[in-house]
């Protein structure tokens, strides 16, 4: 199974700008989001990601939005997840605010979103991701699930975000690993469960990105 095929490719500058960017979603994944992104920004709706980090892959859904005329919001509280905090494996200490002594990733984003000419099709929510999924209430063409990787984040990021996806609209989930040797578990689950609700249907695989379309109600 294969994901979406894009109708239009990614502008090189794009491309260019995204392999730039800090981030840890490799080129193939970026396409299978790319090609995602742009399926569904054709419903005319927001496209969401939860999980911007320094913004490496809300590039794809901001270019996506753009051709489509529509708009990428993307969530995060911009001080890092667990394995990114200092002693950790995906600890980066260049994003570490030296005033406060936290991460902040917020503004290499901001230089990322600029740096692509791609500022104006993103909207950043700064906070939590469950405190945001509670206060939106528009309907979404594509979620984008790459927060935190707990059980307790992804859950939270699925229940939250998993009910605002439209009727035909997308769910992705980054970083499924059937296998735990290959990684954590909690994205896996959460793709289970999103596949057993039978709410959504899986319709694209590329390695740890799986596309699911909403084909029912509930998650």
């Amino acid at each position: 199974m294969t994901a979406p095929t894009a109708p239009t490719p990614l502008r090189p500058e794009i491309l260019a700008a995204f392999e730039a960017a800090k981030g840890f979603m490799p080129v193939d994944e970026g396409l299978a989001l790319y090609a995602a992104a742009t399926e569904a920004a054709a419903l005319g709706l927001p496209l969401v990601e939860i999980g911007t980090y320094c913004g490496r892959s809300t590039l794809l859904l901001a270019e996506a939005a753009r051709a489509a005329g529509v708009t990428a919001v993307t969530v995060d509280h911009h001080r890092g997840s667990e394995e990114q905090q200092p002693g950790w494996e995906y600890h980066d200490p260049e994003v570490v605010d030296p005033v406060v002594g936290r991460m902040d990733t917020l503004p290499t984003f901001r230089r990322t979103l600029h740096a692509a000419g791609l500022e104006d099709r993103v909207i950043a929510l700064v906070g939590r991701s469950p405190q945001a999924a509670a206060v939106w209430q528009a309907p979404a063409g594509l979620v984008f699930i790459d927060g935190g990787h707990t059980e307790a984040h992804a859950t939270a990021d699925y229940e939250g975000w998993a009910p605002h996806v439209a009727d035909g609209g997308l769910l992705v989930v980054h970083d499924v690993f059937p296998d735990p040797a290959d990684g954590g578990q909690a994205p896996y689950r959460i793709y289970c469960r999103a596949l057993a609700s039978g709410a959504f249907t899986e319709v694209g695989a590329h390695r740890s990105l799986r596309v699911l379309r909403r084909t029912g109600a509930g998650i």
